[in-house]
């Protein structure tokens, strides 16, 4: 799956991200490390690891909103 670049901006991990920022991700909270592919959320402002930017990549509309998945109490 391709994430989408009007979603997200791809950037690698360095130094300065990683004890500026963050260093984990926003979504599951796995650790990030230096040198690996990120990803900067535009719509929630938070970077991702790869794996939680497809998962949402998937999820969302060309609006880059998450459709809703149904299956809740109302």
């Amino acid at each position: 799956m391709m994430i989408d670049d009007q979603c997200f901006v791809a950037q690698t991990a360095d130094a300065k991200i990683l004890l500026h920022v963050t260093n984990v991700c926003g979504e599951c909270y796995r650790d990030l490390h230096e040198g690996e592919p990120i990803y900067y959320d535009l719509q929630e402002y938070r970077y991702l690891c790869e794996a939680c930017a497809e998962g949402l990549s998937e999820r969302m509309n060309e609006a880059c909103e998450i459709e809703e998945e149904g299956g809740g109490l109302f």
